[in-house]
Order: C-alpha cells, then sequence, then structure tokens
C-alpha cells in the first residue's frame, strides 16, 4: 500500500476551516507556529494567486512563509 505524505493544505478548503487552524494556532503555538501556519493557508488558496495579489513573487512568498523562517514585520 503506497501513502502519501499528510499535507494540511489539501484539509483547509473553507473559509470556516481556515479560521478555525488559524485560531488553534493562535491560542496553542509560538510566532513560528504561526508562520508556519499562514505559510500552509497560502499554500491552500495558491501561492499564485497571493502573489498576483499582494505583489509578492511566489519565490520571495515561499521563502518568508517556509519552516524556519524569520520574517519581520514592518509598519
Amino acid at each position: 500500500m503506497e501513502t502519501s505524505k499528510f499535507d494540511i493544505a489539501d484539509y483547509l478548503d473553507s473559509n470556516e476551516m481556515i479560521a478555525e487552524y488559524l485560531n488553534v494556532v493562535l491560542a496553542e503555538g509560538n510566532d513560528s507556529d504561526v508562520i508556519t501556519a499562514i505559510g500552509h493557508i497560502a499554500k491552500s488558496i495558491g501561492m499564485t494567486k497571493i502573489a498576483q495579489e499582494t505583489g509578492l513573487s511566489r519565490p520571495s512568498l515561499y521563502k518568508a512563509l517556509s519552516d524556519g523562517a524569520k520574517p519581520q514585520f514592518e509598519t
């Protein structure tokens, strides 16, 4: 029997699921977990769509939202 790697992004298929997932991570996770969760959410929506709507490149998004990334939030 062949199995595939679990990817949470495959299950974030509605706004309600995305909101619930993010709420749990915000309540129980740390900064790194939040960045990872945002990456999962972006992947579930589509990196190309996110890139087009934000004006960022896909490679920049992948880098900023990868595991272990430490993006800076400046105002």
